[in-house]
């Protein structure tokens, strides 16, 4: 059943665009937050318990470092099939959830939208205009997001946004605000343009990109190292930072990341001096301040008991390493170690 709030349906709603946010944790609260606030689109969010129950009582909340938000989306539903088709639809669920909404999502989609999904690690299409197109097994197990929603009709999103949900419906921005959007095939479109557009006008810093997937590997280097010894150890970026042995840990898996991302195609190892360092800060970007206890998305699951992104971050760049032949013994070492903690959380 749809509800929600009637504040931004008024006289000509129906010219604007639809933009609709499949799942409101963190990343998807702090978009709905900023479309919300903007007010130039038809907003709809995709949220299911008691975060649906906490945004249709309180609306979306959004505290920031300098202000605090609160919008009400037109509509706040937990049936996806219900909403009419959407001009743009933001895919901010876990990797391991999105098989599982293929067919939500090829409905809002419907015949001249597309999806743009925001996630950790590699992406469902990554193989899409390749010499071997393929669903990956790890992510799409059924290939269900292949075959339903196909790569044709989507957009990648490389996300700088340091966000958690510390309440339902309330989500904190610590800092950065970089979105990185692309095309599978790396085109430059209009409907990439236009989508750039769209999310700088809501006030979140995009941008279009030509070479995704190198975009990719650069955030890499981040969460292979920084969201695994995080979620492992629970310690804050910071915490890391301060301990010279995982300091070398981290660099060790960041090191694999370039290997086998030039095996791919993409050159990372101008970044991966910029990502240590950026460590060593507490996860704080050159010329800002740092952020004292910041919890990386997987440290955020664990100490929730949520499943892992494991398989994303982690396993499936072991998968094209050992396809491409080359070593990847830092995420040898870890990769186990994760998918056991990741089964110990399904089995609670």
């Amino acid at each position: 059943m749809i509800t929600g709030s009637e504040r931004n349906t008024g006289d000509g709603a129906g010219d604007k665009l639809k933009v609709c946010i499949f799942g409101a944790g963190a990343v998807g609260g702090y978009l709905a937050a900023r479309f919300g606030r903007a007010g130039n689109v038809t907003l709809s969010v995709v949220a299911r318990g008691s975060q649906k129950d906490a945004i249709l009582r309180d609306g979306v909340r959004l505290q920031t470092p300098s202000e605090n938000i609160t919008v009400y989306p037109d509509i706040v539903t937990d049936s996806a099939l219900e909403l009419p088709e959407q001009d743009y639809t933001f895919v901010t669920v876990k990797v391991g959830a999105q098989p599982a909404v293929a067919r939500d999502v090829r409905h809002l989609v419907g015949l001249a939208g597309h999806a743009i999904f925001a996630a950790n690690g590699v992406p469902w299409w990554w193989k899409y205009g390749t010499a071997a197109p393929a669903a990956l097994s790890l992510l799409d197990p059924d290939a269900e997001l292949w075959t339903e929603l196909t790569p044709e009709r989507v957009l990648g999103c490389v996300v700088y946004s340091a966000n958690e949900v510390i309440s339902p419906g309330v989500v904190r921005h610590l800092g950065n605000n970089r979105w990185v959007i692309g095309e599978p095939d790396g085109a430059l479109t209009s409907r990439l343009q236009s989508t750039v557009e769209i999310l700088r006008h809501a006030g979140i810093h995009a941008e279009a990109s030509q070479d995704l997937r190198t975009e990719i590997w650069a955030k890499l280097l981040r969460n292979a190292s920084i969201n695994s010894l995080c979620a492992l150890t629970r310690l804050p970026v910071d915490g890391l930072a301060e301990d010279a042995e995982l300091l070398k840990q981290a660099e060790a898996l960041a090191q694999d990341i370039v290997t086998v991302a030039k095996s791919q195609g993409s050159d990372v190892s101008l970044q991966f001096s910029a990502a240590c360092e950026q460590l060593r800060r507490g996860g704080a970007e050159a010329g800002t301040p740092p952020v004292r206890g910041l919890r990386p998305s997987m440290l955020q699951d664990v100490l929730a008991s949520r499943p892992l992104e494991v398989e994303a971050i982690v396993g499936q760049v072991q998968a094209l390493a050992r396809e491409a032949g080359v070593a990847c013994p830092a995420i040898d070492a870890v990769l186990p170690i994760l998918r056991g903690l990741n089964r110990s959380i399904h089995s609670k």
